[in-house]
């Protein structure tokens, strides 16, 4: 009796790690971007695999991506938002924010007289520095600090 007993258990022990482990190999995380440490872990593993894609206006692939492409693929490959492509339409998304009160995962703007508006879009991230695909480096970290960006500093948005 004892050993049907055993026998049934480790039965329904392998069934249920079985359906659990299949399971879990086919989910895909999307983290929340209202929470800032999964926020900046996510945002830190897109800069990782995107890290080397070069700047190519109108691109939204590692192969080549503008500003505005970048951001729009991360919003919907790590927290499922989709965005307006252009910086000009994502420019006018979501609420207006201080920069005083900006957090992780808000959308900084800057008036640099580049690209087709003259307007460039990353993504705040921690410490005054944001992800965004820079025309000279790709997709790179930059300080909201630095003279060029604090000068060109536009508008914070939040999704």
């Amino acid at each position: 009796m004892r050993t049907k007993i055993k026998t049934f258990c480790l039965t329904i022990s392998v069934a249920i790690l079985s359906a659990c482990s299949s399971n879990i190999s086919s989910i895909t995380y999307k983290g929340r971007i209202d929470d800032p440490i999964m926020a900046i872990v996510l945002l830190s593993e897109q800069q990782r695999e995107w890290a080397g894609a070069p700047y190519v206006l109108g691109g939204v692939s590692r192969s080549g991506v503008d500003c505005s492409g970048f951001v729009q693929t991360t919003f919907m490959d790590r927290f499922n938002i989709a965005l307006p492509r252009t910086t000009a339409a994502q420019s006018g998304y979501g609420q207006k924010i201080s920069l005083s009160d900006i957090q992780t995962g808000d959308l900084v703007f800057f008036k640099t007289g580049r690209g087709p508006n003259g307007y460039h879009v990353g993504i705040y991230v921690k410490n005054d520095k944001f992800l965004h695909a820079s025309t000279k480096g790709g997709v790179i970290y930059s300080s909201m600090n630095s003279p060029y960006w604090k000068n060109a500093y536009w508008q914070t948005r939040r999704i």
